[in-house]
């Protein structure tokens, strides 16, 4: 009995084992012409997220956000932006209009995705990864404001968060990004 009571468990312990929380891999986004981004096409590299809006007080972040961007973007790096009205109604533009903004206002070249919701009962599933531990694994995070940063690792694991009004240049950013210890 003993033998067969082993048995089972050393076959059923792999079960457990691979229920696993997501990656950030796993998503399929909307890219701002409508088109299907696979998150997974960013294995590899360390991702910043952010939800953004044209009308907001911290908007001139994008600025920085692109400085970020052409410092570190590349095979390593990237950042992700993700417009959303969910705050005041500072994001109320279209893609093209919203594209067009950050092209001209701040010459984004970082992907900008589709326009979603990050709070509320409409949020997004890969919002709901980001902000909640029980999809994530490692912590809540509540998105608080426009601007709010997400770190991903190579391996599509939740990180850390960085608050609205913390820049996107501060140093947890950069000491993440060149793999320096805070």
């Amino acid at each position: 009995m003993k033998t067969f009571t082993f048995i089972l468990c050393m076959a059923i312990l792999p079960l457990f084992t691979m229920a696993q929380t997501k990656s950030f891999h796993d998503f399929t986004v909307k890219a701002m012409d409508g088109t299907d981004f696979n998150l997974s096409s960013l294995k590899g590299k360390k991702v910043l997220v952010v939800n953004t809006a044209s009308k907001c007080g911290l908007t001139p972040q994008y600025e920085k956000l692109q400085l970020l961007f052409e410092k570190y973007g590349g095979d390593k790096f990237t950042i992700i932006a993700f417009p959303a009205n969910n705050f005041n109604g500072q994001e109320p533009g279209t893609n093209e209009e919203i594209m067009e903004f950050c092209t001209l206002n701040y010459n984004v070249t970082f992907p900008v995705m589709s326009k979603i919701s990050v709070k509320g009962d409409d949020m997004d599933a890969l919002y709901k990864w980001l902000t909640q531990k029980s999809e994530n694994g490692q912590a809540d995070a509540e998105v608080q404001w426009n601007f709010q940063k997400f770190m991903i690792d190579e391996n599509g694991n939740w990180v850390d968060f960085v608050a609205p009004k913390e820049s996107p240049l501060s140093d947890k950013i950069v000491q993440w990004i060149e793999g320096k210890k805070n």
